[in-house]
């Protein structure tokens, strides 16, 4: 029987048997905070799901997405262009030291088009046998089928083998690089966010120097300061081929992404239209002008409200109630990444009352707080916008360990 809790809407990774509407409805955001349909305000301590840069209807990008909504709100990129989509791509491939930059509507299908990518690549060079994609342990690139054909955590994928193909890791067996059939390897830069903000030792990067396969570097949930940096691989050995961006790409506003490449892919797919060379793959929406101009101003209020030595000031800030939390028997261990930060727990000790699981128990009573965070197994995520304050972060962090200590 379909559940009536949502009228006609169903939500992605959500049990809507269970689900009470009435609990969570979110109805206006400002700033670092949403407001719900009960009048709360909650502190979006995941940023929206990794989205969320400067806050909530920022005014900047705001009046960018208006101005432009009155100018030009759509126009196809098949056969055609815009001057906001050129921009864009234009700031893109001078941030990332790349040349050309894709664009598709959300993280999954920038990594779709990135695998697609590396397949004609391979064709249109002539080692058409290159078709085998490689990635790390504990990988996640999205939901989409390629995308989770190249992830590596069974939740996202055991139910979908029909539409999945094979793929290798290579942590355990490096040689798997050197097969002439690899096309591409695929890696998430320092942090793997959908498992748990796994931190990668650096020398898992290693042998990825010197390399015949593409290298692919996902930076749709690192990019654009949740780090420290602008991209994480400014802070790895990491020369890549293609990179993928999105989540906060428009600031957290609206739905784009990006897949940003070297000169060298661009050109095997110039040719003659007889040759058909072009990358047989497009979007009806790819380089919206509205989302492309929200995506501006997120870039320039990088530099006008110096967002990146905020998140260095506010990680600074919050490394002695880190330190409380590990102190805690109900901790594993704490795990960061600039803003990127997530608490293990031991569910042994820590009780689930009436919830799911003991983390989900601990958000939920976090929301009462007036914190919105959603765990990831057994982890407590904080990931907020790169503009909240000191005393946001402090605020959350205190009740954590409250509720934590208490068991």
């Amino acid at each position: 029987m379909l559940s009536t809790a949502t009228g006609r809407l169903w939500l992605p990774f959500t049990q809507m048997e269970a689900f009470d509407v009435s609990q969570r409805t979110f109805v206006r955001g400002e700033g670092n905070y949403l407001f719900d349909s009960r009048g709360r305000r909650v502190f979006d301590a995941v940023s929206s799901i990794w989205t969320t840069v400067h806050g909530h209807c920022h005014p900047y990008i705001v009046e960018a997405i208006a101005k432009q909504a009155a100018t030009l709100d759509h126009a196809t990129l098949l056969g055609a262009s815009n001057p906001v989509a050129e921009e864009l791509a234009q700031r893109l491939a001078v941030l990332l030291n790349l040349d050309y930059a894709f664009f598709s509507g959300d993280g999954a299908s920038a990594v779709e088009a990135a695998l697609k990518m590396a397949l004609q690549y391979w064709r249109n060079a002539g080692e058409p046998q290159r078709t085998r994609f490689v990635h790390l342990v504990d990988s996640y690139h999205g939901d989409t089928a390629g995308a989770m054909s190249v992830s590596d955590i069974a939740v996202f994928k055991s139910r979908y083998g029909a539409v999945t193909f094979e793929t290798l890791s290579y942590d355990v067996d490096e040689s798997v690089l050197q097969g002439d059939d690899v096309a591409a390897v695929i890696v998430e830069p320092i942090v793997q966010a959908a498992a748990g903000m796994r931190i990668v030792p650096e020398s898992r990067y290693e042998p990825l120097a010197n390399m015949k396969p593409l290298l692919i570097v996902d930076e749709i949930a690192t990019g654009f300061g949740r780090t420290g940096t602008m991209f994480a691989l400014e802070q790895l050995d990491l020369r890549p081929d293609i990179v993928c961006v999105g989540k906060g790409i428009t600031g957290g506003t609206l739905a784009l992404s990006a897949t940003v490449v070297t000169e060298r892919v661009f050109d095997a797919f110039r040719g003659s239209y007889g040759e058909s060379k072009q990358f047989f793959h497009g979007h009806s929406y790819a380089g919206n002008p509205i989302a492309c101009a929200a995506a501006l101003a997120n870039l320039d209020l990088f530099e006008k409200e110096t967002t990146l030595a905020h998140v260095t000031d506010l990680a600074a800030a919050i490394q002695p109630q880190l330190a409380r939390l590990r102190a805690l028997d109900a901790v594993r261990e704490t795990r960061e990444a600039g803003l990127m930060i997530s608490v293990e727990i031991d569910e042994q000790r820590v009780h689930c009352g009436d919830a799911v699981t003991p983390a989900w128990r601990i958000a939920g009573e976090l929301y009462e707080r007036g914190h919105f965070t959603r765990p990831i197994g057994d982890v407590i995520q904080l990931v907020p916008p790169l503009s909240s304050t000191q005393q946001e972060l402090r605020a959350f962090l205190g009740d954590l360990i409250e509720l934590l200590a208490a068991g």
